[in-house]
């Protein structure tokens, strides 16, 4: 603000000595014409100086109006905006510090949402830790092998909220690590398949992978790509009922690899297919923490991927995720 207020000042002298000397120059320029050149010469210095008088008040009045609000948004006032007027390049000025404002607004908003979510999601599984140990400590439970357990579990899940949450933060700030190699697809999908077949048969639920073989290889990180995976088919089997089908498909598309994972569960409405990666966001019935699919978009992002989803209301669902292709 200092900065800018002595560049007006600045550029207030310099106009000043400017028009002086053009005053000047005119004055010796038609000092043979007599007194009528001097008045001549000062009208036209005296209009010259309403002109830039009028232009740096054009141009102060949206500066000043940033001015003035900057002042307010350090003093936590993040819905501040300014009136978009003055020159163009006053009106970008405007544009650019209400843009700026919106973000830190969103940004604010968005961090308060996720503090509430958090401790949501934390107050369960420590008000059931809580809760055993005082039973513990009092007697009311004896401290055998199912009591100790039942707190071991939920010490778990907090444990996978902590690190979702860490994973999660660290992708949207850009500072997530991947050590990208060549990977075998159909291999991780095979594999990641197999891993949950033991929670797919219990539930009566088909679990297939449909992979074609001289498919390229994926150029990704395989430890991420693999959490992508686990995460969208845990989700499917999550939603897909006794006697159904979750189905993983890879195919060459241009220069990525397009990952499908699809289930026949009850699908999803219309209204909530936008929101499914928002952080935290889960269907009613849900016991997780709403993360899984928040991370898996972050991480296909990561990759330079895209992630997308299509559903049909009773006939199941759709996820598609693409992971580029390693050089050959």
């Amino acid at each position: 603000m200092r900065r800018m207020a002595l560049f007006f000042v600045v550029l207030a002298v310099l106009t000043i000595i400017a028009a002086t000397f053009l005053f000047w120059t005119l004055v010796s320029a038609v000092d043979v014409a007599g007194g009528t050149g001097r008045g001549l010469a000062l009208v036209i210095v005296f209009v010259g100086l309403l002109f830039v008088a009028r232009s740096l008040r054009r141009l102060a009045r949206p500066v000043g109006d940033v001015i003035e609000a900057v002042g307010r948004v350090a003093e936590g006032d993040l819905t501040t905006r300014v009136t978009v007027r003055g020159s163009r390049d006053g009106r970008a000025l405007a544009r650019a510090f209400n843009a700026m404002t919106s973000r830190l607004e969103a940004g604010e908003e968005q961090r308060r949402r996720l503090l509430a979510d958090v401790s949501h999601e934390l107050r369960t599984p420590l008000s059931v830790v809580q809760g055993n140990l005082e039973a513990l400590v009092d007697g009311v439970h004896p401290a055998d092998e199912a009591h100790l357990v039942a707190i071991l579990d939920e010490t778990k899940v907090l444990s996978r909220l902590v690190e979702d949450l860490r994973t999660l933060s660290l992708a949207e700030s850009g500072a997530l690590a991947l050590h990208r190699e060549a990977i075998d697809v159909g291999a991780l999908i095979r594999e990641t398949v197999e891993s949950f077949a033991s929670q797919a048969e219990p539930a009566g639920v088909s679990l297939e992978a449909d992979v074609s073989s001289g498919l390229p290889q994926a150029d990704a990180d395989p430890v991420r790509a693999r959490e992508i995976l686990t995460n969208l088919v845990a989700n499917a089997l999550r939603y897909t009922p006794h006697g159904g089908r979750v189905t993983v498909t890879a195919r060459p598309d241009g220069a990525s690899l397009a990952i499908d994972v699809r289930d026949t569960g009850a699908g999803i409405a219309p209204e909530r297919i936008g929101r499914i990666f928002d952080r935290f966001y889960k269907s009613p019935e849900s016991r997780g923490a709403g993360l899984g699919l928040a991370i898996a978009k972050q991480l296909v992002e990561a990759h330079g991927g895209q992630i997308s989803a299509t559903s049909v209301l009773t006939q199941g669902t759709d996820i598609r995720f693409t992971l580029p292709v390693g050089e050959s």
